[in-house]
């Protein structure tokens, strides 16, 4: 794989979780009652469209085939939904949706860190990682 391509790799998994997160966030955002936290989830889905929005201005310069990175498909959407639902069927309380936001953005951070572990990619993409 050349390091176009490992580019690539990394700019559509990174997109697919930050897509990943603002789905969560916009599942998640009518259970919340706490306007705090309900401040901070409006800042972190900014904060992830804001990452969204850099590797889509990105892409173009390492893709020429495609267009567009990827983002998460209706299958993944519709699981983060169902997770949430279920998760949350009998606790709706602050700390129980503030719990299965960390998780999630824990396993983003996993990831992210897997990618750069295993693909050597330029400075300019690393950062975004």
């Amino acid at each position: 794989m050349n390091n176009d391509e490992n580019e690539v790799n990394v700019l559509d998994e990174l997109n697919k979780g930050a897509c990943m997160g603002k789905d969560a966030i916009h599942f998640i955002l009518d259970k919340v009652e706490d306007e705090k936290l309900r401040e901070e989830l409006n800042n972190q889905y900014s904060g992830y469209k804001a990452i969204s929005d850099k590797i889509q201005k990105l892409y173009p310069e390492y893709s020429e085939d495609k267009d567009k990175p990827h983002e998460t498909n209706a299958m993944n959407k519709v699981m983060t939904w169902y997770w949430i639902e279920m998760k949350t069927l009998v606790d709706e309380s602050t700390s129980k949706i503030a719990e299965l936001l960390l998780q999630g953005t824990n396993m983003g951070i996993i990831e992210g860190r897997k990618l750069l572990n295993h693909k050597p990619v330029d400075e300019t993409v690393h950062s975004i990682a």
